[in-house]
């Protein structure tokens, strides 16, 4: 494609629609989806959000920085991972803030994921949809496994945590068994 960088090599978009937690259903929250396209290294991923008008609660705009606790209101997830038990866990909140963390093992070994640079995180909002788009680089080329996420808080505090899939009675993000995306090597 002649509007793609130099050097990027891209699979079709693949998208997935999330569902809500059975025990925390969302109360004006009609769907989330997350499109996903391969760029060599990188993903570029849109979140969109439908919603009843005025139904979200949106942390502020900031400065696009690392930040922790971003999963305590609206924030989009996505948890990659290789062969083995580690994996990573990247958090992109509509403020333009994010977080990145490493795991050697279901919740276990967490540390800050270095990254040579900071996705790009951007928001589209409507009146009843928002769409969060994230360019991030450096994830790899090889076959992932992913599990694709999101916390939405709604203007009167119900929470829903969505996902491809839920296990147990609580959500639970880094379940393996959510990681249920397979991306397929970077040609």
């Amino acid at each position: 494609m002649a509007d793609e960088p130099h050097g990027f090599c891209i699979i079709g978009d693949m998208e997935f629609s999330l569902l809500p937690h059975p025990a925390m259903p969302p109360q004006s929250v009609l769907s989330v989806t997350c499109t996903i396209r391969r760029r060599g290294d990188g993903l570029a991923l849109t979140y969109a959000i439908t919603a009843a008008p005025g139904g979200l609660r949106l942390p502020p705009s900031r400065p696009p920085e690392r930040t922790d606790g971003l999963w305590r209101t609206t924030c989009l997830e996505l948890f990659v991972a290789d062969a083995g038990a580690a994996y990573r866990e990247f958090n992109f909140a509509p403020s333009g803030q994010w977080a990145a963390y490493g795991f050697t093992a279901r919740r276990e070994g967490m540390a800050p994921l270095a990254m040579a640079e900071a996705p790009a995180i951007r928001l589209r909002q409507e009146e009843a949809a928002m769409a969060v788009s994230v360019a991030m680089r450096g994830i790899g080329i090889g076959a992932l496994r992913l599990g694709i996420t999101a916390v939405i808080e709604e203007i009167d505090g119900t929470k829903s945590y969505w996902a491809l899939r839920h296990g147990g009675n609580a959500p639970d993000f880094h379940d393996p068994d959510c990681f249920v995306a397979q991306l397929p090597p970077a040609v």
